[in-house]
């Protein structure tokens, strides 16, 4: 069982003042007296997670969040900030951990621990389906559209930082004219489909996110080859080793038993747990 809670951003931002940074084995100590993990997510980023027909969440980090708790022994508890609350750290148990394709940036490792990477994934370009936009040196000067604070808005910034082991080097080719933000990649792909050029030339996101939206009946196509490889992290709030130290545990046994490939084709067709 999940249980789904909406958190709104005043309310966050209002819990978030003074909140201390958890104290070491408080945040496991809190998951295992509970028998409660609670995970941050997002409903509108399929197949990753999102809100399905039965109004369950569901997707990738989804069952990957499921799995680990799962494995603590613990029921899982969903909620859903935004994406810049999550990333901002400083948590102050208002949930455990976020399985949400996070991937390990240097300045997102200041505020916050990545104690496993669980899958990589392609970040790719698309545009409208009547575009004549073919390669990536035609996005030069275009209008892109991204989601904010998020890997990809930082590379079309040429701001883009991996902390992470085993991360493969890029380099950036294209240079945006202009860059718009979103909430969500959903929303990205939405003023996408009003037309070529109506409001944004070229979309950028995870190949996977992009193929589901094209399977969805977005009118999109994907350009040129990945820009980079991002490898995709739990995430925790500082100041608790010992639950750092459980989730790498669990994360590597899954890796080990197939537990994460499985989950991979289940969602994706192709194993990501490996880089390309």
């Amino acid at each position: 069982m999940n249980v789904i809670v909406k958190l709104g951003a005043a309310a966050l931002l209002a819990s978030a003042v003074a909140v201390p940074a958890a104290q070491a084995g408080e945040t496991l100590d809190r998951v295992m007296s509970s028998k409660t993990l609670t995970m941050s997510s997002d409903p509108e980023y399929p197949p990753q997670s999102f809100l399905n027909d039965a109004n369950e969440m569901d997707g990738f980090d989804v069952d990957v969040g499921k799995e680990i708790a799962k494995r603590l022994g613990v029921e899982l508890k969903i909620v859903t900030p935004s994406w810049d609350i999550i990333t901002g750290g400083n948590w102050g148990g208002r949930w455990d951990m976020s399985v949400g394709s996070m991937t390990p940036t240097k300045s997102r490792a200041e505020v916050l621990n990545f104690p496993a990477v669980y899958y990589y994934t392609p970040a790719a370009f698309a545009v409208h389906k009547d575009s004549e936009i073919d390669s990536l040196d035609d996005l030069d000067g275009k209008t892109i559209g991204s989601c904010g604070g998020c890997t990809y808005d930082a590379y079309l910034m040429k701001d883009l930082e991996i902390d992470a082991e085993g991360a493969p080097p890029f380099d950036y080719e294209v240079e945006a004219g202009e860059i718009k933000t979103y909430e969500t990649d959903t929303h990205v792909f939405d003023d996408l489909r009003l037309g070529d050029g109506a409001r944004l030339d070229a979309a950028f996101s995870a190949l996977p996110t992009i193929q589901e939206a094209i399977k969805g009946g977005y009118p999109m196509k994907v350009v040129g080859k990945p820009a980079f490889y991002e490898p995709l992290s739990v995430a925790t709030d500082k100041g608790d080793p010992e639950f750092d130290a459980k989730i790498t545990e669990i994360v590597a046994e899954m890796r080990a038993d197939g537990t994460l490939k499985a989950l991979s084709e289940k969602w994706y067709g192709v194993d990501l747990t490996t880089v390309e």
